[in-house]
């Protein structure tokens, strides 16, 4: 089976690239992530993940540019993240399966679902109603007990490592937590 592999950043895409790996299933790792802020966030994400996909020989497809305006206006400044999060989600996951469907790749699924901390019946609901618009697959697996040691190897590695989801808002969050 071959899967395009939304990617929010190298540490959460390696587990569980090598764990679809070890299905037979053969992921191409893709970055969509016009969330990210600020650019030198972003930059630094994104060349993690390509430095990931080089070093380990894995197939990449990307969205071009810095998309913070195309994400703005997908959250419409929403202050409340149960809102602004399933905007995001919806953003990055029909971006995915629009590009498996362009790509002729049957299916599609995403590295936040290694993240204890993303909703998971929220990516699952809105990656199945992406796929159903593109004609692809959602391909639903929970990767959460390969956050710990994911994370591990990635420090060990030298990854870029993030301190917040990625979004201005979550970075706002981190910042407010950290003065209380």
């Amino acid at each position: 089976m071959r899967l395009l592999f939304h990617c929010c950043c190298a540490p959460c895409a390696k587990a569980p690239a090598e764990s679809l790996r070890a299905e037979g299933i053969s992921a191409t790792l893709f970055w969509s992530n016009p969330n990210i802020h600020p650019s030198a966030e972003y930059e630094s994400r994104r060349d993690s993940l390509f430095a990931l996909a080089a070093r380990h020989g894995l197939p990449l497809a990307a969205e071009r540019g810095y998309g913070l305006y195309a994400f703005m206006s997908a959250a419409g400044g929403e202050a409340e993240p149960e809102k602004r999060c399933a905007a995001c989600y919806r953003l990055r996951l029909e971006s995915a399966a629009r590009r498996a469907a362009e790509l002729g790749i049957g299916a599609f699924s995403s590295s936040l679902l290694i993240s204890p901390y993303q909703r998971h019946d929220e990516i699952r609901a809105i990656g199945e109603e992406a796929a159903r618009r593109s004609g692809v697959e959602f391909l639903y697996r929970d990767f959460r007990p390969l956050f710990r040691e994911s994370q591990r190897r990635a420090r060990e590695t030298g990854m870029h490592m993030q301190k917040y989801c990625g979004c201005i808002f979550s970075e706002a969050d981190r910042h407010a937590q950290k003065r209380k």
